[in-house]
């Protein structure tokens, strides 16, 4: 009795129709890109200092340039990005000489010192949303929150809206997230205080991530093993097109508002996918919906060239036993992710890699851009390592599997992650290329932990199994800034070596799961287990 892989090796594993529907759905990576890192320009910290019109008024009078106003204004030689305090002086007093004006108040030049209470002055180059509703100083605090919230909602979406995509289908569920993913990003443009902005961009994290999910299932199931990899990595590598788009559009529009309706008002033109992606056929099958399934596969034949073989075209493929377990009237249930032996060892295991994932890959972009000058040209060039990433995972998963290079990316990412803690001040050259190492290899493990879980999953959980596991790494995410910033207060270099440790630990517990390199998909809890025994007796 043939499976689904069978089929698909007669009527092509990635021809026309499989790379027409693989460019539509890149785009879909694409607009993700934004919202999981868009907080980097949205939120981006301009250089400030505390308003005080009495001292703009005596910079007026004695014709200060702004940096004079800085150096007589500025307590304790403060940095311009960094005020939060002032002189607690009466700067309208007549007395103040414009050469020292601090002399008339005390001849050692002690003050005390208040907080901004006029509010602050921002570099008017770029206006975010920490300039529009005064998030510094005692109020910091929420930008760490505005950034958690679309975390908090990727981490939740994972468990609830990814039963959507096993329950009602990819198609379904991507258009639907679509469409209200599209919205809320809208009103997050629109949004009137910071109290809504943080709703609107928790509504947009609920969705976004699995719209994203959605597509990847979905062209994933879609395409024979032999390109399973490919595909799965190049649609990673379009999260990083969309990632140069972004620093782009950044550039050119540097506030806040007009750049986030950018970035979303091109988010409803996916809907015309409702016309141009089918749904699953695999799905279909695992739902018992042959007759639909079999229009598709039919479909993809015409349309790659190739004709549906006959003996194919009647088939019953859910007369197979597993096929009939799988149909027991219920969905898909999150005690299947730990019902079995092998199930659960999959999902631990799955579930501390994404969560390593997301500490380091954000973690190492948020440390590496606490000292950096141009966050354009920094953020451009953190992006361009996700593309040897993806080629080099190309390169060598087909011939030394899954495991191998896993692990390796993030023995990678940790030992780099070490060489830069220790790696003195004074040779910041090497600081940058292996936290670049690191980056890579978290890029890499980023990646493999993405289509590897896939194919670990059984057909009718796969879009729940990913989602859950994943939830792991929005966990991650939540806590990844806190990471770098708390521990930083410590010593600067504390977080590299937190992100080494736990790189190491998911170096080895890959090695724990099976190589999955050229395995036909399973359809079932069983098919998991028994894969296990076979591979057991092998080795016995």
């Amino acid at each position: 009795m043939p499976n689904f892989d069978d089929i698909l090796e007669h009527i092509g594993e990635f021809d026309l129709f499989q790379k027409r529907a693989f460019f539509l759905i890149c785009f879909v990576s694409v607009a993700f890109a934004p919202i999981y890192v868009g907080v980097v320009f949205l939120g981006f910290i301009p250089e400030h200092r505390c308003l005080n019109p009495g001292a703009a008024e005596l910079s007026s009078r004695c014709g200060w340039s702004p940096e004079q106003e800085v150096n007589y204004t500025v307590p304790n030689g403060e940095t311009f990005t960094r005020q939060c305090m002032r002189y607690d002086v009466d700067w309208n007093a007549t007395e103040l000489s414009c050469t020292e004006p601090l002399e008339a108040f005390s001849s050692n030049k002690n003050f005390s010192l208040t907080t901004c209470l006029d509010g602050w002055v921002y570099d008017p180059s770029i206006w975010s949303i920490v300039s529009e509703f005064n998030l510094v100083c005692e109020d910091s605090w929420k930008l760490d929150a505005f950034q958690s919230s679309v975390n908090a909602g990727y981490f939740l979406g994972s468990i609830c809206v990814g039963y959507i995509a096993d329950r009602f289908g990819r198609k379904t569920s991507l258009l639907i997230n679509t469409l209200v993913n599209s919205i809320a990003g809208v009103l997050v443009a629109l949004a009137p205080s910071y109290l809504w902005l943080v709703i609107f961009r928790f509504i947009q994290g609920l969705i976004s991530k699995a719209s994203w999910t959605a597509g990847y299932i979905l062209i994933t199931e879609i395409v024979g093993p032999s390109y399973r990899r490919v595909v799965a990595i190049l649609y990673q590598t379009a999260f990083a097109f969309g990632l140069l788009i972004l620093d782009a559009v950044a550039y050119v529009i540097p506030h806040w508002r007009w750049l986030q309706l950018a970035i979303t008002l091109p988010c409803f033109l996916l809907l015309f996918y409702y016309w141009c992606l089918p749904e699953s056929p695999r799905w279909l099958i695992s739902q018992g919906q042959n007759g639909r399934a079999m229009e598709i596969m039919s479909d993809i034949a015409k349309k790659n060239g190739k004709v549906m073989p006959a003996g194919f075209e009647s088939i019953n493929l859910e007369e197979e036993k597993e096929e009939k377990e799988q149909k027991e009237n219920r969905g898909p249930s999150l005690l299947d992710l730990v019902r079995t032996t092998q199930m659960r060892k999959y999902t631990f295991i799955l579930m501390y890699n994404w969560f390593t994932s997301a500490i380091m890959y954000q973690g190492l972009i948020i440390h590496l851009g606490i000292s950096g000058d141009n966050v354009y040209l920094d953020f451009f060039y953190s992006s361009l390592v996700e593309f040897p990433a993806a080629l080099i995972l190309i390169l060598t998963t087909e011939r030394m599997g899954r495991r191998y290079p896993w692990a390796t990316a993030n023995l990678v990412a940790g030992a780099a992650c070490l060489v830069a803690a220790f790696t003195p001040e004074d040779m910041h050259w090497l600081k940058v290329i292996t936290s670049c190492f690191g980056r890579l290899g978290v890029t890499m493990a980023f990646e493999m932990v993405c289509f590897v879980n896939t194919e670990l999953y059984p057909t009718f959980l796969r879009n729940l199994g990913v989602m859950v596991c994943s939830s792991m790494c929005d966990f991650g995410g939540i806590i990844s800034p806190f990471i770098v910033y708390r521990l930083s207060e410590i010593w600067s270099e504390l977080p590299l070596v937190v992100f080494t440790a736990v790189g190491l630990i998911a170096a080895g517990s890959v090695l724990f799961l099976p190589e999955t390199k050229g395995r036909t998909l399973p359809e079932t809890i069983e098919d998991v287990e028994n894969f296990h025994r076979h591979r057991a007796k092998q080795l016995n």
